[in-house]
C-alpha cells in the first residue's frame, strides 16, 4: 500500500502545472478514492487536496521569485483564473502576495514533497475482528459538529451534556444490537478529515432494522445497510487512548492488511472509568477487502 501511495505522490509531482486527475490517482494507489483520500490524510496530517494546493502554490513560489514570467502566466499554469485568485492563495499560504514577494525577494514558504516510509516504533499489537453484519439502525440524538483531532471535543460534551436524561434511559432500552450501549456515531465526515471540517453526530444506540419500539421525541434514525466491519479495541488514558487508536488503524493497520475503509458511519462505544480518565472502547468501522485484480 505504501509503495502504492508513493506512485501516487510521484505522479502528483510530475502534474503540478496540468489537472491532476483523482481517478488517475486512485487507479495508481490501486483503491477507492474515499480510501485514497482517507489513508493520506491519516499519513500525511492534511488532506490530499491541500497538499496538492501547497505543493502547486511553492513552486509556483521559486518561479515567482525567479522573475522570468508574468504573474498571470504563472497563475494559470497553476490552476487559477485569474491573477486576483493567484494572489489570495499566495498569500494566504507564503504570507505575502507574489507581487511584493517578487519586488522584496520575500522569504517564503516551502511544502515538502511526502514519501511515506514505514517504520517499527514499538511491539505493541493491534486487536481486531472483522463482522459482516446484515442491516441495522442507529438511533439518537444528532447534531452538527466540529471534527478534533486531539483533545476533548468540547461540541459533543456539550451537546451529550444538554440531553433530557429521561430521554436517553427509553433510548438505552431500545439497544438490541452489538455493539450494545450507548455509542457515538459519527457519519458525513469530510474524506480528508481537515480540522474543523464539520460531521453528523449521533449519541444514540444501535438497533434491528426497524427499531424494535418507537424513539423518544427528538431522535433521528440512520438506517445502514449490510456491510463488513472491522472492530478494534483499546484500553487506556481518555481521550488519548482512543484518539491513538483511531490513528494507528490508518497509519498501521490499514497498511498492514488487505482492507480498506469504505463509506459509512463510524461507531465508538467507550466505558470510562469511575474518575473519568481511563477508557474501554470498541471502535466500528466500515471496511471492504481490497481487490488484487489491478
Amino acid at each position: 500500500m505504501l509503495e502504492r501511495l508513493n506512485q501516487a505522490m510521484e505522479h502528483i509531482e510530475r502534474h503540478l502545472d496540468e489537472s491532476l486527475d483523482v481517478e488517475e490517482l486512485t487507479r495508481i494507489a490501486a483503491t477507492s478514492e474515499y480510501h485514497l483520500r482517507r489513508m493520506f490524510s491519516a499519513l500525511a496530517g492534511m488532506p490530499l487536496s491541500e497538499y496538492i494546493r501547497r505543493r502547486r502554490l511553492t513552486v509556483a513560489g521559486a518561479e515567482v521569485l525567479a522573475g522570468s514570467e508574468t504573474l498571470l502566466e504563472i497563475a494559470v499554469r497553476y490552476g487559477y483564473g485569474s491573477g486576483e485568485a493567484f494572489a489570495r492563495a499566495f498569500r494566504t499560504m507564503h504570507g505575502v502576495g507574489p507581487g511584493e514577494a517578487r519586488r522584496t525577494g520575500a522569504t517564503l514558504v516551502s511544502q515538502a514533497r511526502l514519501t511515506f516510509r514505514f517504520t517499527v516504533e514499538g511491539s505493541s499489537s493491534m486487536h481486531y475482528r472483522v463482522v459482516d453484519r446484515p442491516a441495522f439502525t442507529v438511533t439518537g440524538f444528532k447534531a452538527r459538529i466540529p471534527l478534533v483531532h486531539s483533545g476533548p471535543n468540547e461540541a459533543i460534551i456539550d451537546f451529550v451534556r444538554g440531553l433530557d436524561k429521561q430521554a436517553l434511559e427509553h433510548l438505552k432500552k431500545l439497544s438490541d444490537q452489538e455493539p450494545h450501549g450507548f455509542v457515538a456515531v459519527c457519519d458525513d465526515l469530510d474524506p480528508g478529515r481537515a480540522e474543523g471540517t464539520e460531521l453528523d453526530y449521533y449519541h444514540g444506540v444501535i438497533t434491528s432494522s426497524p427499531a424494535p419500539a418507537p424513539a423518544p421525541e427528538g431522535t433521528t434514525p440512520l438506517p445502514v445497510p449490510p456491510g463488513t466491519w472491522a472492530v478494534f479495541t483499546t484500553s487506556g488514558p481518555a481521550p488519548q487512548a482512543i484518539q491513538e487508536l483511531w490513528r494507528d488503524v490508518f497509519t498501521e493497520w490499514f497498511p498492514s492488511n488487505p482492507y480498506r475503509s469504505r463509506p459509512g458511519p463510524e461507531i465508538l462505544r467507550t466505558e470510562l472509568s469511575a474518575d473519568g480518565t481511563r477508557a474501554d472502547a470498541e471502535l466500528w468501522l466500515p471496511v471492504e477487502r481490497e481487490t488484487t485484480s489491478r
